[in-house]
């Protein structure tokens, strides 16, 4: 069965400085015709840093949506035709101020499949070396050590909501358990 559905014409209601959203008029795979509301946004990378001691590397900072105060690894937007993985070596320094000699691909992870197209690339680091952490003019931010096995009690106790922060750190542990890490 043909699951597919076709853009008849792209229509913008709002283009802002991180996101874009947009009331499509589409086709259904049948042939009939839908409306789909879409959040155009560039995508992220988020980074599971582990330390030498097995703790991860977490930021908590206040995020408005919510209105509260949530721990997640150290992620960002991508800019622009920036790498992903670029950008994740960027993202870590900036705000854990910390640089990593190894690195794994997690993968890609869809946070609002239903409504909005970002992408957010996932990453392991290890081999931590300290610097500075270097925040943009409008970040506030504090940087906590979590052991690995803690964050996992975290993730199934729903301390750690964010939902890329879970894939991240139930993905490290796995690797870890399976000697892969």
């Amino acid at each position: 069965m043909n699951l597919e559905e076709k853009i008849v014409k792209k229509n913008y209601i709002y283009e802002g400085k991180i996101i874009n959203v947009r009331r499509d008029d589409a086709e259904l795979p049948n042939g009939k015709p839908c409306i789909r509301e879409v959040v155009e946004h560039p995508g992220g990378v988020c980074v599971a840093a582990l330390t030498d001691d097995n703790e991860l590397l977490f930021v908590r900072q206040f995020r408005y949506p919510y209105l509260e105060v949530v721990a997640e690894l150290p992620a960002g937007k991508l800019e622009k035709g920036e790498d992903p993985f670029e950008s994740g070596k960027r993202e870590l320094e900036e705000e854990a101020g910390c640089v990593a000699a190894t690195y794994r691909d997690l993968g890609k992870f869809y946070p609002t499949p239903g409504y909005c197209g970002e992408i957010i690339h996932l990453y392991a680091a290890k081999d931590l070396t300290f610097t500075k952490q270097n925040l943009d003019e409008d970040e506030f931010l504090n940087v906590e050590k979590i052991p690995l096995d803690k964050a996992v009690e975290m993730v199934l106790n729903n301390e750690l909501r964010d939902g890329k922060t879970q894939a991240a750190v139930l993905k490290v542990k796995l690797l870890r358990d399976k000697g892969l890490w």
